[in-house]
This record gives structure tokens, sequence and C-alpha cells, in this order.
């Protein structure tokens, strides 16, 4: 049979982080998780962890396990790197087995660290996480002529995918989403070797059937019915006619594997059934490899651009696909609003329309910290030094990941000396350099898009990135009161404010003027009634609360004590709501994601 088949694994991304404590810069980041214990069933075997994060990690050990099992490179798995950073923390001999598993037998997918919605943050930011992403996979894709690349939640621009593919000399793959194409049929844009033109230089694109996809995921089909779904549903009889590989792909979170107790069975069932029936597995990576090579024959012009497709700027892979006007994907999930016409939108949250306004008003607030804290972090080195521009600012910020994720580069006897992540800006203060790049590190690490995939905002992922946002922006404040710019570090403590003050946005960011899907969703009732505490022993928001968790801990005397009259820190706990893609697990706190102090 000349169909073969893809599956291309996402693994998780952790967001139990309650507190960043003070460093210096020179070693990795220290923090403080959340207390909530749970556990999950994976077969006749019950995992638990003191949080979510740690429950998963846990279980990364059944997946390698079922992974090690299928056929060499017939899947593919990105990691992204901040969570095997922490596997490697957390259970070393895990770390181990995965980086096996990367080294040898699975296709390791490089993807942009800390799991942002990419093309919502700044160019400059862009380029740094590109760069840092090849990187930190070097001893996985070292030599490769062609890797794979997975953009967080799949959301791309043509700028984005320009950023990444010029940021390694190997041609790369973006593994997508057939809804994200325009142009080409359907059978072609799923099943062949297409291009992809960013910014001026050539790419290869694979979307994954989302229909079989999900169907795994979500249980919607038994085994058999998922075998014969790829094996009997998706024939192209012309290729098979005429002898040309082409190729089913297919991609779901690592954690539908965990999704109820016989999912990894089920998976190796389905895979070993399609292996009877003569569908091979060969990832999307390596099979646009073996058609380059000539290993696999090509239809007239394809891997060229002949085959050329077009994918919708800002698409993704899990958007909420019945808001689609066109038949396509967007980033309404993580945006709050469809930007086809400007509507802010709705969703159900415990049997209840709730409007998605929040949304967009953390994601333009993030822009404007990060603003903030890469413009401080950049102007600050450049201050200290005549020979520095923002390129060699840019090219430290790179190196800067050989501290951050120190650990890993030094698993690999690569470099993380002072001098070699000093030498883009010789000159500089080390002491200061490295303070900076911790805190531009901390202020990545708080960009998570997991808050927005959610409909409610009082999770634990929100939680996770305002407090690191916060810790970002106090620190560098304390460096200009250190360098005597008061006026900087004042501007900086206005920032900080916006996120105690968050409900605040509603008339600062002029958004009741904006209009909604169905009217409602901008009404001033609407926006407080999203922010409401889910959690009895606080009255603010989930923003405020964690903002003000931070700031008790990490503000100067002074300015904490001037808060306290606006706030009152009794409020700043650590608790949140629950998400709801995670109920089946058994928490032992139910009614609320809690942390026990």
């Amino acid at each position: 049979m000349q169909m073969k088949r893809s599956y291309h694994f996402h693994a998780y991304q952790p967001g139990d982080i309650i507190y960043v404590h003070d460093g210096s810069g020179w070693d990795p980041i220290k923090y403080s998780e959340r207390l909530s214990p749970v556990s999950l069933e994976i077969r006749d075997i019950e995992v638990k962890g003191r949080n979510w994060t740690r429950a998963v990690i846990k279980a990364y050990e059944y997946t390698n396990d079922v992974l090690g099992r299928l056929p060499k490179k017939s899947v593919s798995v990105d990691f992204e790197p901040f969570t095997l950073y922490m596997i490697l923390s957390y259970k070393p001999r895990i770390y181990g087995e995965i980086v096996e598993l990367l080294g040898e037998h699975v296709e390791a997918v490089p993807t942009t660290p800390f799991h942002p919605i990419t093309p919502h943050l700044g160019r400059f930011d862009q380029e740094v996480l590109a760069r840092v992403s090849f990187d930190f996979y070097e001893p996985f894709i070292k030599g490769q002529d062609t890797v794979g690349y997975w953009l967080p939640e799949g959301v791309i621009t043509r700028e984005t995918a320009g950023i990444v593919a010029n940021a390694t000399s190997a041609d790369v793959v973006f593994l997508l989403d057939e809804r994200q194409f325009i142009g080409l049929n359907p059978p072609q844009a799923k099943f062949s070797c297409n291009i992809y033109r960013c910014d001026g230089k050539l790419a290869y694109v694979f979307g994954r059937d989302h229909q079989l996809s999900d169907a795994f995921a979500f249980n919607t089909l038994d085994v058999e019915g998922l075998i014969r779904a790829v094996a009997e549903g998706r024939v192209d009889v012309f290729k098979e006619k005429a002898g040309i590989p082409y190729l089913v792909h297919l991609a779901s979170d690592l954690e539908a594997l965990l999704a109820n107790p016989k999912q990894l069975d089920r998976f190796l069932g389905w895979m070993s059934g399609l292996d009877e029936r003569g569908v091979e597995g060969v990832n999307a990576v390596e099979f646009v490899r073996r058609k380059r090579k000539g290993v696999y024959r090509c239809l007239d012009g394809e891997c060229s651009e002949h085959f050329r497709i077009d994918v919708k700027d800002y698409s993704s892979w899990s958007d909420y696909y019945d808001l689609s006007l066109d038949g396509r994907t967007g980033d309404t999930r993580w945006l709050g609003m469809r930007r086809e016409d400007g509507k802010v939108i709705n969703r159900m949250y415990k049997g209840k329309k709730v409007s998605q306004l929040w949304k967009y008003a953390f994601t333009e607030l993030f822009r404007e910290l990060n603003r903030a804290i890469r413009f401080g972090v950049i102007d600050m080195i450049l201050r200290h030094s005549e020979k520095a521009s923002r390129e060699s600012v840019k090219e430290f910020l790179v190196r800067y990941s050989r501290a951050f994720f120190r650990e890993h580069y030094e698993y690999f006897d690569m470099e993380t000396g002072v001098d070699y992540i000093m030498e883009p800006i010789e000159g500089v203060d080390p002491t200061l350099a490295m303070k900076l790049g911790r805190v531009y590190y901390i202020m990545l690490l708080a960009n998570h898009s997991c808050p927005r995939f959610w409909e409610n905002i009082d999770t634990r992922v929100t939680f996770g990135n305002v407090s690191a946002i916060s810790k970002a922006l106090i620190e560098l404040m304390e460096v200009y009161m250190k360098e005597g710019l008061g006026e900087r570090a004042n501007f900086l403590l206005l920032e900080y404010m916006k996120l105690l003050a968050f409900p605040q946005l509603y008339y600062d960011y002029d958004l009741y003027k904006l209009p909604g899907l169905e009217g409602w969703e901008t009404t001033e009732k609407a926006w407080f009634e999203s922010l409401e505490s889910e959690v009895p022993n606080s009255p603010y928001n989930v923003v405020t609360r964690a903002a003000l968790y931070t700031g008790k801990e990490a503000l100067p005397n002074e300015i904490r004590g001037a808060l306290e009259v606006l706030y009152d820190f009794n409020g700043a706990v650590a608790d949140t709501g629950h998400i709801p893609g995670e109920l089946h697990g058994h928490w032992e706190k139910k009614e609320w994601c809690e942390h026990r102090a």
C-alpha cells in the first residue's frame, strides 16, 4: 500500500509555578509550586502528583514506553523546552529515557520555548525564541538537513514562519492542521509534500487530519473504527495506482494518551492494526526527507513551488471552529474576538454564557508589559556599552538560554560559561547583564498561551503567568532604582499596578466600544461577571490576586506599605478555579484548585 501514516505528539507545558524566588541571573531560576494533590488513572495504575504538572510528568514514564514500542521514526514529538527542563529537575530518569527516545527512536521536533502564541509577541522576542528553540534542540537535530517545527497551538503567520525558517540553516517542515490551508484541494494539501513561501524562504507544510486526530483524542471511534477510517477512508486512488507514496498526517497532545485508563492500549492497537493493513508509519519530517532524496517517488512538481500552498495568517490547530466564517481556523480562542469582523465572542462555562472580552484585555496588557520589559532590558545594556547594538543584545539573550536551561546544556557537554554568554556584549558588567537576562526570561516564561485557551480566567495557568510577569517587572524596577533611574522605576510600578487594577482596563482600553457577537459581550456587566473570583477565600479576580501574591513577597517595603491602603493582602492567595479540561483528574480538592500553604 502506498499510503503512509504520521503521528505527531505535542507535549504538555507546565503551569503550577506560583512564585519565582530572587536570584542573580547566574543560575537557573528557583520557584515555588502549587500544592494541590491530584492523581490520574493509567491502565490499572494510579499516578499521583503534588499538582497537575508533577502528575503529568510522572505519567510520561508510561507514554515513553508506548512510543518506544512503535516502529522507529514512525512518530514525531515536541517538548516545550521548559517542560523538558522541569522533567530533568524532577525526574532525571524519565528525562534520560526521553532523551534516548528523541535521539534514536522518534523524530524530535523543535518548538518555541515557553509556549506563547508566537505571532502575538513582538518581532524581537520571536527572533530570540526561534533561535533558542533550535539551540536547545541541537543535540537531537544536529546534522539534519530537514527539521520539523511545532508552533504553539499551530498559530502561524507568514512573518512568524519566516522568522523560524531563517533561524536555522536546515529546511523547515511546519506541522499544521488541514483547516489552516488556502488554495489547494484537500487531498493534495493533506497527503502531499507541499511548499510554503514565508519571508523569502521556502518551507514545507503538512496539515493534520483533524477529524481522525480528534476521534482518537476524544474517543469518538473505537480501535477498529480508527483503523478503517485511515486504511479505507483516506485512500488516494490515483496515487495508489501510480505507485506514489502519500501521507495521512495525524496529531494530538501527548496527554491524549492519558485521557482515560485505556487510552495507551487503544493507541497501540490502532497503530498495530494499521501495520497489519500495510500502512507504514513514517513521521512527516522523515516523509519529506525521503521524497527529497528520491527514496519515495514524487508526483510531477511535488516538493517544489508547483506544490505551493498558502496558509491563513493567525490560523491554528485548535480554534473555536464553530465560530469560523471561512471554513478555516483562526486565533479567536486566544484573542477573545474574531479577526474577520472584530466581534468579541462568548462561550459556555458551567452552563452559562461567559464573555471572552477578558482574553482581549489580557492579550493587550501583556503586549504592553512585554514591551516595557524588553525595551528596559535592551536600553539598560546599551547604556553600559558603547559597542553593543540591538543585534548584539539579541545574541546575548539567545545565549542566555545556556544559563537559564544550564543543566540541559551541561547534560550534552555544551558551552554554558559566562564568557561565552557575555561575548556579544563584551564590556558590560556581567553582574548587571546576567540579572537583565534573567528578567527577560522570566518575562518570556509569563507568556504561556494556556490561560487564554480556557473559557474561564480564574485558573492556575493564569495565576502562573501573572505571577511571573509581576516578578519580572519588580526585579527590573529594582535594577532601575539601583541605577538611580527613579522615573523609570516609577513607570514600571505603574505598569505593575495595571495588573492589580485589571478590572479598570475596561475603561482604560475603551473595551466598551468593541462590538459583541450577540451584543452583550462588551457590556460592563458581562466584563465584571467574567472576572469574578472562583475561590471562597479571596474577593479579588485572579489577575489582581496573583499580582498581589507576588508583590506581597517581592515589593520593597515602602511600596508594599503604600499598597496596603488600597488592597487587602489577606486576599493574596494562590487558590484558583479548576481548568475544565482537567476535571477527569482525581483532585483531593474538587471545588477549586487549592494551594495548601
